[in-house]
């Protein structure tokens, strides 16, 4: 592990989310933060391999899907809240942490996800940071590959076919339950979760052991913290029949429709 090329990293994802934060008080929206999370990673992955002296051929392809990535997820995610309200999530944060909430929100919010992100960042810098003749293929790259292919297509997918859905007038109110969302209610973290354990898996051979904390640490995100768990707490009071989708179908791993 690079700790010079790291602890740099670790500004440059700083400085970014300080910005946000900045740009966020002006606009009186801190929503912002979900455009920027995927691009505090492709920060630090563009200083990483910039200051490389010499890079392989596998920390190219590494930093290739890294950028497709980061890209596709912030162009998304800003495309779906472009001209919407803040989220709902962070109007219940805001009450509860007025008066004084765009100071508060800094480190509530924003120091809050550029720390998750310095952490969960490791396999990147194992990567990017390494000498590139310690990063060639094998089979365990190769396997990676695959399983972050899997999950980027998982997620590109479930994201397109829920904005489909939610685009159509006809469905106000629905369960979007049809294609990947009939086998998963959130097919697209899914996909995350794959992506994460593929960057981890490409690290592998570069990086010390412990960096399995990154992709634990975004399962349990995924899992306990800000994703499933955080957009279920309310959903069956806004629309009742999701019950019974929670009934037949799996929350998080895709499996066979229950009867």
């Amino acid at each position: 592990m690079n700790w010079t090329i790291f602890i740099e990293g670790m500004i440059v994802i700083m400085v970014l989310a300080t910005l946000t934060w900045m740009l966020s008080v002006y606009l009186k929206d801190v929503s912002i933060v979900d455009s920027i999370w995927s691009l505090m990673f492709l920060a630090a992955a563009i200083y990483y391999y910039v200051n490389l002296s010499e890079a392989s051929i596998g920390q190219d392809i590494f930093f290739i899907v890294v950028l497709i990535w980061s890209a596709r997820l912030a162009i998304h995610l800003t495309w779906r809240n472009w001209g919407e309200p803040e989220d709902r999530r962070y109007q219940d944060i805001r009450k509860k942490y007025s008066p004084n909430f765009a100071l508060k929100s800094f480190p509530i919010i924003f120091v809050f996800q550029a720390v998750l992100a310095i952490v969960i960042s490791l396999p990147i810098v194992s990567v990017l940071g390494a000498e590139s003749r310690s990063v060639e293929f094998s089979m365990i790259q190769y396997l990676a590959l695959a399983i972050w292919l899997a999950g980027f297509l998982f997620e590109s997918i479930a994201d397109w076919q829920l904005s489909s859905f939610k685009n159509d007038p006809g469905n106000a109110g629905k369960v979007m339950n049809k294609g990947l969302w009939r086998f998963s209610r959130h097919p697209n973290y899914f996909g995350e979760f794959l992506i994460w354990w593929g960057f981890y898996l490409f690290a592998f051979n570069t990086a010390p052991w412990w960096i399995i904390v990154s992709p634990i640490l975004m399962s349990w995100l995924l899992l306990k913290f800000s994703g499933v768990v955080m957009l279920e707490e309310t959903i069956v009071n806004r629309r009742p029949k999701y019950q019974q989708y929670i009934e037949s179908t799996n929350a998080f791993f895709p499996g066979k429709v229950k009867a």
